[in-house]
């Protein structure tokens, strides 16, 4: 029997306008690095981490994406994010996953935290002044 690494809920930060039921899947261009198709699809434990992930995707989609939280199941097995925990973070306090398989949406997430202007500036700035081919590895 697999370990449950988390009993969640989970989320899924995206500016995809998506539907009860709608399956995410792997397969897409990374939000982070738009030239690496992935091979998972990620998932925290922290609303507001979707939250943030969301906000990140569109700033980088530019022309007034809305970011979207969506309360998510994974449909099959996950494991730990490879790219946050340990790498950046010993264990996992982002409670950051992945999987290979589908998340289901659950339900839109409308209350969480949103990045204040200034917070947003913040990120528009570090995300300017780090090259995409400079934005670090991803373990696709």
């Amino acid at each position: 029997m697999a370990e449950v690494l988390d009993a969640g809920p989970f989320f899924h930060g995206t500016i995809a306008d998506l539907r009860v039921g709608d399956l995410l899947k792997a397969g897409y261009r990374s939000n982070y690095r738009p030239e690496v198709v992935m091979n998972h699809i990620y998932f925290t434990a922290r609303v507001d981490g979707a939250g943030l992930a969301a906000e990140i995707a569109a700033e980088l989609a530019g022309g007034g994406a809305v970011p979207r939280v969506y309360a998510v199941e994974p449909t099959g097995a996950f494991e730990n994010d490879p790219n946050v925990t340990d790498k950046k973070f010993p264990g996992n306090p982002t409670r950051s996953y992945r999987s290979s398989a589908p998340l289901k949406v659950i339900r839109e997430i409308t209350e969480w935290t949103r990045l204040t202007p200034e917070a947003l500036q913040m990120w528009r700035e570090r995300l300017i002044a780090v090259p995409p081919d400079k934005r670090g590895e991803i373990i696709n």
